[in-house]
């Protein structure tokens, strides 16, 4: 069974797939239909459909 996160800003979204940086952990810096992450290993930034990021999530760190 899937599990159902709430995702927020701050968080810290472990993916499935690795970037081409070779980081799997993204930061949340904005919630809606669409999704801003940034990389937490080089510090690129993307715009991504919360679908998308709902299927490839493998793990989620709340903020502290």
């Amino acid at each position: 069974m899937k599990k159902e996160y709430i995702y927020e800003v701050g968080d810290v979204v472990t993916m499935k797939k690795p970037h081409p940086c070779g980081s799997k952990e993204w930061e949340i810096l904005r919630v809606g239909a669409d999704f801003r992450l940034k990389c937490m290993g080089c510090g690129h930034q993307i715009m991504i459909a919360r679908k998308l990021v709902e299927k490839n999530t493998k793990d989620l760190k709340k903020k502290a």
